[in-house]
């Protein structure tokens, strides 16, 4: 009689263990992440994220060309300006490096979707994400003028041809500043994919050699989430939707797995993970020295974001990824 149930039946080769799978990963689940730069014909690596780079926007459409061929259907855009000053002015202008990497991939490949990163650290001169007190040195960012700001970016990022907005400054009421003024300038269908739980963390180091977006001075952990708490993010994820937020992201994804399964069950709205660049690195430093099978450990990491509950995944490894899985 022993044993009456054999779960190794259903895995006993490879067509059985595809027909039972419970979470596939695909292309469409994908959104990859891409860093502009003023310049032509740049494609700078940046050193703590090997196979990733700062690209001028002839580079930028050549990268939008390969993810929309590769089926991949989004990328979301970050900038890095010319000039940085307090009004994080590149972020909002209608030349800024974000507007015109937009336009340009639009007018280029215009059935892939672009998002735009709407934050300010990479334009103030101080890399914080909004305006600071005169004088203060902590960090502490004040919250209302920097709603102004965010709007006047969320706009103009519309306007270029952004096709989602993703505020990811973590401000108090920034996705209903946001909402009122993409409606105001006449985008209501624009979607707001909210950096909703974004914690304060170690793991985004590369990110800011990648950006040029490293505080001068204090810490972001005035208005980022301390990585201990878990119900703080619930709320923060239920007023982002209470003020129109369509879509709800987790960031970190690595450590913060059951954040991501929380906020699924608590809401109908699709949720992202955001596979961020510490996690890239450390798995690229690992894969180098020989001491990980790279495709292994990627797609493993990126379906186990799917089975926390992510419907989409933002990740460098996005590329790569697709390729492994059409071999």
């Amino acid at each position: 009689m022993f044993p009456v149930n054999r779960p190794r039946r259903l895995r006993q080769n490879d067509p059985i263990r595809r027909m039972v799978r419970e979470n596939v990963l695909t292309a469409n689940d994908l959104i990859y992440p891409l860093f502009a730069v003023p310049g032509s014909s740049i494609a700078q690596e940046v050193k703590s994220m090997p196979g990733v780079y700062q690209l001028s926007i002839d580079k930028i459409v050549e990268e939008a060309k390969e993810v929309r061929d590769l089926g991949i259907p989004a990328i979301i855009l970050f900038g890095i300006p010319a000039d940085k000053d307090t009004d994080a002015t590149g972020a909002w202008h209608d030349c800024g490096i974000v507007q015109k990497a937009a336009t340009a991939v639009k007018e280029a490949v215009p059935d892939l979707v672009i998002v735009a990163d709407t934050c300010l650290c990479e334009y103030t001169d101080h890399g914080h994400c909004g305006y600071l007190e005169t004088g203060d040195l902590t960090g502490r960012v004040l919250n209302d003028p920097t709603l102004e700001l965010l709007k006047k970016t969320a706009v103009s990022q519309a306007k270029a041809g952004a096709d989602i907005i993703a505020p990811s400054g973590m401000m108090d009421g920034f996705v209903q500043a946001i909402r009122e003024g993409l409606d105001e300038a006449g985008f209501t269908d624009t979607p707001i994919l909210s950096y909703a739980a974004k914690y304060s963390s170690a793991y985004y180091g590369p990110f800011r050699d990648a950006a040029d977006s490293a505080p001068q001075f204090g810490d972001r952990r005035t208005y980022q989430m301390d990585p201990a708490n878990g119900m703080e993010a619930l709320k923060e994820v239920a007023l982002d939707i209470a003020e129109g937020a369509d879509m709800l992201m987790v960031k970190p994804a690595l450590a913060y797995m059951d954040i991501i399964w929380r906020v699924k069950e608590m809401t109908q709205l699709p949720v992202a993970a955001y596979n961020v660049s510490g996690e890239y690195s450390m798995v690229k430093a690992a894969a180098l020295n020989g001491w990980v099978d790279e495709q292994r450990v990627v797609l493993e990491t990126l379906t186990g974001f799917k089975r926390a509950g992510a419907d989409l995944i933002l990740t460098y490894h996005a590329k790569d990824a697709v390729r492994w899985m059409q071999s």
